[in-house]
């Protein structure tokens, strides 16, 4: 559907694969840059799968050659590329493994105006040690803040040193503590991002989130804790420079603090090992924070998003330390004195101004600093709970990107959710104030890839309103919306509850807020409460403004199976099937048991039996409107007529006939073959069936198409000929329905 709806392209590669490791959404160059293994790739934002440029930078041979004889996999023995940043307006930074030997170097890409450079500048190839992580499968986060390379990551071929480090700039490398457990324990990184705080640049934050063992836990060692971290972003002051003596070249001031999933014990098994995503807010220096989190537990399979306002973090970070008397004593609030500046603070402006850099700061700071490693008050989402919440077990949630929609009754945030079956899930959530609840609406389930495979990179362009998708084989593109497929009707519109659709008067198109420029000015929208009575009854057009009901005729052999399809296009629609048997007034509703089952695609008859035959009615229910979606009249044929004639068939030799009428002016041929075949079974309706025959098999693409294949109905010897109706005697009936 993707595809006929045009709204979706798939770049695969030259090769057929990526091994993605790594993309960067360049708005500025208007360009997709794509890292993988050995390869770098600069894509169209328009049409991923057009006009792209490669680079191809493997590992040198000695080092190749060095990792196979170190024992690594020789799948791993290659340049995977894990970190790439817009250096500046014409270069990129990218750096890769290089066989567990991480290298860096720049990429030259012009101006946006230049025809789409894309260059390795081989004279600026630097060693990446600090940079990049050594094997291709280790988390690892990084951001760039005026030419300086913020990363955390394990900087060892062991994986034993976890270090938040800076490097690339005109300063020196600076790093966290190395082999001390209080600033990091074994942790797993997920974000980092350069926060503006205020409008004092000089007081910018890099916000790292990760997860690790915590060492406060009084739950055991292996208690798990959810982290965000901050240290001081580089600007023209270089402020923080290290310290002296023993602290030369590490942070004085890495101050993480609880990060907590929820505060209720149901949700105490949720983390955040998987991913984050900051939603910039538009008039505010307080930007939303997005957490995917997921279980601990083999056996509890859960998922779930919290939002965090930033707010909420800095008032944290404001907040007391945490202190410990003593290894027997538990966590306690720090209650005494604390010094100025305050430790985690910058040397800015907005702190005073008194300092050039955090090397100036008194004594006192830094040895408190070391003291009082962490936080005390942990952070709590939006609301004390999670936004969503799925326990189905149906898919692994691997990705999140949000955007912000203005829709006729608020604002909401739209998650795309990238799963491990190649799926992207669009969902909004409402929050009752009133109940204290959260409503999840899932908008659409998008399978982006025909080979289920876990997406493990998403981009998102609000200027375009496209999603970029990315897995280990191939990109693809999606557009944000597709309003025209909920349909022609006000109702199916409304109860659609998609923020960027409306219903127009005319067809269901997109929304645009007042004051945009829109073709049609007459809007019906309800996303909150999906009321389609409301919205739309009373309006001054006709039964058919709802949507047409689509009526269809199906034929199943008893004692077979038969599905009567209907999909409502609203993913919260309840299904209700209705029949009516001949001759009754009456409708009932249909009792589902172990013959006859309700699906996602319909309604299900395991075995057909005479006394299934009649009219059904599949209707959905959704927020108080009811609506007939499919009428569909089920005719059953019956087996012992069906068993004369094939009885009767290989009997007798059945000349070769086309299945389809013989047009005017053709005088070869005889009568269609399934006539015949109704005349043995006696069939009572017999015009009606032969009007739906002719519909199945007549079309011009099958006309053609049974021109070209040899005839089903013609053998080479009359032992091949019963074999092959004894085979398919017992075969699923296939439902060709007339759409």
């Amino acid at each position: 559907e993707l595809w006929e709806l045009n709204r979706t392209s798939v770049f695969y590669g030259p090769r057929g694969f990526l091994n993605l490791r790594t993309m960067l959404l360049d708005e500025y160059q208007e360009r997709l840059f794509v890292g993988g293994r050995d390869l770098l790739y600069s894509l169209n934002l328009d049409r991923v799968n057009e006009e792209y440029r490669e680079i191809h930078w493997p590992s040198t041979s000695v080092q190749v050659e060095e990792c196979i004889m170190k024992g690594k996999d020789p799948n791993d023995c290659a340049n995977f590329i894990r970190v790439l940043h817009q250096y500046n307006k014409t270069h990129l930074l990218a750096c890769g493994t290089g066989a567990f030997d991480p290298v860096c170097a720049f990429i030259k890409v012009g101006h946006w105006t230049e025809d789409h450079i894309f260059e390795l500048e081989n004279q600026r190839i630097e060693n990446g040690l600090g940079r990049c992580p050594f094997d291709p499968r280790t988390p690892c986060v990084s951001t760039l803040s005026s030419g300086e390379l913020f990363v955390g990551l394990y900087t060892d071929y062991w994986e034993r040193d976890a270090a938040v480090y800076r490097s690339m700039g005109r300063l020196s490398c600076i790093r966290t503590e190395r082999d001390d457990e209080r600033f990091l324990r074994e942790p797993k990184f997920v974000g980092a991002y350069v926060i503006s705080d205020n409008d004092d640049h000089e007081d910018d934050k890099v916000y790292y989130f990760f997860t690790e063992k915590a060492i406060e836990a009084e739950g055991g060692p292996s208690a798990i804790y959810t982290r965000v971290a901050r240290v001081c972003a580089i600007n023209k002051s270089m402020q923080d420079r290290g310290g002296e003596g023993k602290l030369e070249k590490k942070w004085k001031y890495f101050v993480p603090l609880q990060f907590c999933a929820e505060q209720h014990h149901n949700f105490a098994y949720l983390y955040f090992p998987e991913d984050a995503f900051l939603l910039p807010a538009r008039h505010s220096k307080n930007p939303k924070i997005f957490a995917l989190f997921s279980t601990t537990s083999n056996v509890f399979r859960g998922h779930a998003v919290c939002v965090y306002d930033l707010a909420d973090i800095r008032e944290a970070f404001n907040g007391p330390y945490a202190y410990k008397e003593g290894p027997e004593y538990h966590w306690a609030a720090y209650e005494g004195k604390v010094p100025y500046p305050r430790p985690g603070s910058c040397a800015s402006k907005i702190n005073g101004g008194q300092y050039a850099s955090t090397m100036d700061f008194p004594d006192e700071v830094l040895r408190f600093a070391r003291g009082h490693p962490r936080m005390y008050h942990p952070v709590y989402p939006i609301h004390k709970r999670p936004v969503l919440l799925k326990t189905d077990g149906k898919y692994y949630l691997k990705q999140v990107v949000v955007d912000q929609v203005e829709a006729e009754d608020g604002q909401y945030d739209v998650l795309f959710l990238g799963t491990d079956k190649g799926i992207v899930l669009k969902v909004i959530t409402i929050y009752n104030q009133d109940s204290e609840t959260m409503e999840e609406v899932i908008l659409e389930e998008l399978q982006v890839f025909k080979v289920p495979v876990p997406i493990t990179a998403m981009e998102i362009s609000i200027k375009r309103q496209q999603l970029y998708v990315g897995s280990e084989s191939a990109i693809a593109q999606v557009k944000f919306h597709q309003c025209d497929m909920y349909g022609s009707g006000c109702a199916d519109c409304c109860l659609a509850r998609d923020p960027y659709c409306a219903w127009d008067g005319v067809s269901c198109s997109r929304y645009y807020p007042a004051g945009t420029p829109a073709k049609r000015r007459f809007r019906r929208q309800d996303v909150r409460h999906g009321d389609a009575v409301q919205q739309c009854l009373g309006l001054p057009f006709s039964e058919e403004g709802y949507g047409k009901m689509e009526e269809r005729l199906v034929y199943g052999i008893e004692h077979n199976s038969s599905l009567l399809e209907c999909t409502p296009r609203s993913l919260q629609a309840k299904v209700l099937w209705f029949v009516q048997q001949a001759h009754e007034v009456k409708k009932n509703e249909v009792k589902t048991d172990n013959r006859v089952v309700k699906t996602d695609l319909g309604l299900l008859f395991l075995t057909l039996h005479r006394m299934d035959a009649g009219t059904y009615f599949c209707q959905t229910v959704e927020h108080g409107f009811v609506h007939t979606v499919t009428k569909i009249t089920l005719e059953v044929l019956e087996e012992e007529r069906i068993d004369e004639m094939v009885n009767k068939d290989v009997e007798e030799e059945v000349p070769q006939k086309l299945p389809c009428p013989i047009q005017p002016g053709n005088t070869q041929g005889s009568r269609p073959w399934y006539k015949e075949f109704l005349q043995l079974i006696g069939y009572n309706n017999f015009q009606r069936v032969e009007e739906y025959c002719e519909k199945v098999w007549c079309t011009d693409k099958k006309k053609k198409k049974l021109k070209m294949l040899p005839s089903k109905w013609k053998y080479p010897n009359p032992q091949e000929k019963k074999a092959r109706i004894r085979a398919e005697h017992y075969r699923v009936p296939r439902h060709i329905l007339d759409t």
